[in-house]
């Protein structure tokens, strides 16, 4: 995997401009942050984010992937104050589940998710190396 940095371009905070990488690809769909049972135990953004990255992990598992072979996250928000405001509390999140990884990242805020308690909704792309 390599991480892409145009010469020049001041480096991204949280994520990478781009990335370059062969393998196995997988594709994880937008995960939310309810458990393994769809429950929600909390209405909090950043409790929801890390769950829901908790379940990218559990998926990204099943294929005998890891956090680090991530490519790409899209993150669905539906309130983009709400993103920016979680800020210190989000990164420690996703640092504890995915470490100090950072993929190429968009974040988009959207009117709504499909379940009505969700507060944010990830999807990814793994590459695990031939």
């Amino acid at each position: 995997m390599e991480i892409l940095q145009p010469p020049g371009w001041p480096r991204p905070r949280g994520y990478a401009n781009g990335i370059a990488a062969r393998g196995r690809l997988v594709f994880v769909s937008g995960m939310i942050g309810w458990n393994a049972d769809g429950r929600f135990a909390s209405d909090d953004f950043s409790a929801q984010a890390g769950q829901a990255l908790r379940n990218i992990v559990e998926v990204l598992r099943a294929a005998g992937a890891r956090p680090e072979h991530i490519v790409r996250m899209t993150w669905y928000v539906v309130d983009r104050r709400e993103y920016l405001a979680a800020g210190s509390a989000l990164g420690a999140v996703y640092r504890d589940i995915i470490g100090a990884h950072y993929p190429a990242m968009t974040a988009v805020e959207v009117r709504a998710l499909v379940e009505d308690r969700a507060r944010v909704e990830i999807e990814a792309t793994a590459v695990v190396p031939d």
